[in-house]
C-alpha cells in the first residue's frame, strides 16, 4: 500500500514538474520561433509555433539593423571583467572574514551587510557625479570599477560556506610554512569551487542583463551594452511591426547566459547538494 502511494506521489510530482518546466521554457521557444517568422506570420491565428516558412534571414538582417556587434562586445567586456575579477576578490574577502584574525572584522562585515539594504537609486546621483567629475561618463568604467572590488552577497554566501571548513586544515598549512594566499589558492579555492560557480552564474546574469546602470552612464551608440541596443531595436522596429528582428536580437542576447549555465551546471548542482548535506 505504501509502495503504491509512493509511486502515485512520484507520478504527481513528475507531472507537476513537467508542467512547470514547459511553462518556463515556453517563452524561450516562442522567442526563437518568432525570430524565424515573417512579419505577417507573427499575427497569424492560430499562432504558429513552427514557422512556415522559416526565415533565417532575420539573423542576417539583425547585424546591420543596429550596433548589435558592438553591444555584444561591450557586454562581454563588462560582464567578464566584473565577474571574473570580482569573484576572486569576493572569495579572498570571504576567506579573510571567515578564517583570518583581523581587528574589527565583525564590525566591517556587518557594515557590508548593512550596505545591502541601501537601494541603488539612493546612491545613483552621487555615484554619477563622482564618475562625471572623473570624466568617466559615456565609458564602460562606471559599470566595471564598482564590481572589481567584490560582491557583498557573494562575500556573505562564501563566508557562510567557509565557516564549515575546519580551521585545523589552515593551521596545519601554516605550520608547513604556507602563506595565506597559497593556502587560499591551493586549499580553500578548490574546496569552495561549487559555491563560487553558483554565485558566479547568478552575478554574471545580473551584470549581463543590467539595464539601469548602462542607461545612466552610456550615451554613444558604440558604447552601449547589449541590453540598451535591444531596447533601441524595440523602440525603432516595434512601430514597423518587425517583431522577428527584435526577437532575433533578443535570442542572441540569451545565448551567452545559456552557455554559462551549461558550463557551470555541474558545479551548481554540487553546491546545492553540499549545502543540503551540511545543513
Amino acid at each position: 500500500m505504501r509502495s503504491r502511494s509512493y509511486r502515485s506521489m512520484n507520478v504527481i510530482l513528475t507531472i507537476a514538474l513537467a508542467i512547470g518546466g514547459i511553462a518556463m521554457i515556453a517563452p524561450l521557444l516562442w522567442t526563437f520561433s518568432t525570430s524565424l517568422k515573417t512579419r505577417e506570420a507573427v499575427f497569424a491565428l492560430p499562432p504558429q509555433w513552427i514557422p512556415d516558412p522559416v526565415v533565417w534571414e532575420n539573423y542576417v538582417r539583425v547585424w546591420s539593423a543596429g550596433p548589435l556587434a558592438s553591444g555584444i562586445l561591450n557586454s562581454v567586456i563588462v560582464s567578464v571583467s566584473v565577474t571574473v575579477v570580482g569573484t576572486i576578490t569576493s572569495a579572498i574577502a570571504a576567506f579573510a572574514f571567515a578564517k583570518m584574525r583581523l581587528p574589527f572584522k565583525n564590525v566591517v562585515f556587518l557594515s557590508l551587510l548593512v550596505a545591502i539594504m541601501i537601494p541603488f537609486p539612493t546612491i545613483m546621483i552621487p555615484q554619477f557625479k563622482m564618475f562625471g567629475d572623473a570624466g568617466l561618463v559615456d565609458t564602460l568604467w562606471p559599470l566595471i570599477l564598482p564590481g572589481l572590488f567584490g560582491n557583498i552577497v557573494m562575500i556573505f554566501f562564501l563566508k557562510q560556506y567557509l565557516d564549515s571548513v575546519p580551521d585545523s586544515i589552515i593551521e596545519a598549512a601554516k605550520l608547513d610554512g604556507a602563506g595565506y594566499l597559497r593556502i587560499f589558492f591551493t586549499l580553500i579555492f578548490p574546496a569552495i569551487r561549487p559555491a563560487i560557480a553558483a554565485q558566479f552564474i547568478l552575478w554574471f546574469m545580473a551584470v549581463w542583463n543590467d539595464y539601469l546602470a548602462p542607461i545612466i552612464y552610456l550615451n554613444s551608440p558604440e558604447k552601449q551594452t547589449l541590453q540598451l541596443v535591444i531596447a533601441s531595436f524595440n523602440a525603432t522596429y516595434a512601430s514597423q511591426t518587425d517583431y522577428p528582428l527584435i526577437m532575433a536580437a533578443s535570442f542572441i542576447a540569451l545565448i551567452p547566459v545559456l552557455v554559462v549555465f551549461i558550463v557551470f551546471q555541474r558545479q551548481i548542482i554540487e553546491s546545492v547538494a553540499l549545502t543540503g548535506a551540511k545543513g
